[in-house]
């Protein structure tokens, strides 16, 4: 019994030591980074790589998911014979918590994934020790147009991931299920609500924020070699997508339970 209760405590330690860790990274990178001058070419960098480059993965995966989503809704509904409850269905579930979460997954997927791999292969290299020995901040120049590119971009791509998943819904539900495109569109419109897509954005804000300060964190600290940046990648991914899940519950409460 003891040895699972030091086990336990030296667990809950780690992750209290790691939160701490992060947060102090956070707010160093964040004072550095809002001094003058800004790395204004760095930050267009990084609005480009984060939003345009990842608008493919996030179109494919919303498309598809509004498809799977009315197709599921309507076989559960015709049961109880609500059919018509379809598209409020499909345009609430992509705009509130679809949206956000499945484009922050997948933006962490992809981005954290780079963001660690070039940061801890810069580490490696010790490239990160050349630009202080330049006197140009490492927190300054590589974390903190990282974070801004995250927190601008994903809520860009999260209203494109709900425009595009409410149209796969409506393509399946007009072309598939026989529904009436202008009672659709007008279901659709009736029950939607500047709130709910006003919280997929609030969420996914903070779902860039994460990605973007996970990604860095874990490169900047990555162990040398190659075995260190390949960890430091899988963490960065891991502890990005685990934080998404809380956060979106975290916010869903804040949000909504009222």
């Amino acid at each position: 019994m003891l040895g699972v209760l030091t086990s336990v405590g030296q667990a809950t330690l780690l992750v209290l030591y790691q939160c701490g860790h992060i947060t102090l990274f956070f707010l160093q990178a964040l004072r550095q980074g809002l001094s003058f001058p800004w790395y204004w070419r760095q930050i267009f960098k990084q609005l480009i790589n984060i939003g345009y480059f990842s608008l493919p993965v996030v179109g494919m995966t919303a498309i598809f998911t509004g498809m799977v989503l009315a197709l599921q809704s309507y076989t559960g509904f015709s049961r109880f014979s609500a059919e018509s409850a379809v598209a409020t269905v499909v345009v609430l579930s992509v705009t509130r918590e679809l949206g956000p979460v499945l484009a922050g997954l997948m933006v962490a997927g992809r981005i954290g994934a780079a963001m660690a791999a070039e940061i801890g292969t810069m580490r490696v290299t010790e490239q990160i020790d050349a630009l202080t020995t330049l006197s140009t901040n490492p927190l300054k120049y590589l974390v903190f147009p990282r974070l801004i590119a995250g927190m601008t971009m994903l809520p860009i791509l999260v209203i494109v991931a709900d425009v595009i998943g409410v149209m796969g819904g409506y393509i399946v539900g007009v072309y598939k299920l026989g529904f009436n495109a202008a009672n659709y569109i007008d279901q659709t419109w009736r029950y939607l609500e500047w709130e709910d897509v006003q919280s997929g954005l609030i969420k996914a804000a903070c779902f860039g924020l994460i990605i973007s300060l996970m990604g860095c964190y874990h490169g900047y600290h990555s162990s040398r070699g190659a075995e260190g940046v390949g960890r430091a990648t899988t963490n960065a991914v891991v502890s990005a997508s685990i934080l998404i899940l809380f956060f979106n519950y975290a916010l869903t409460i804040f949000l909504f339970d009222h």
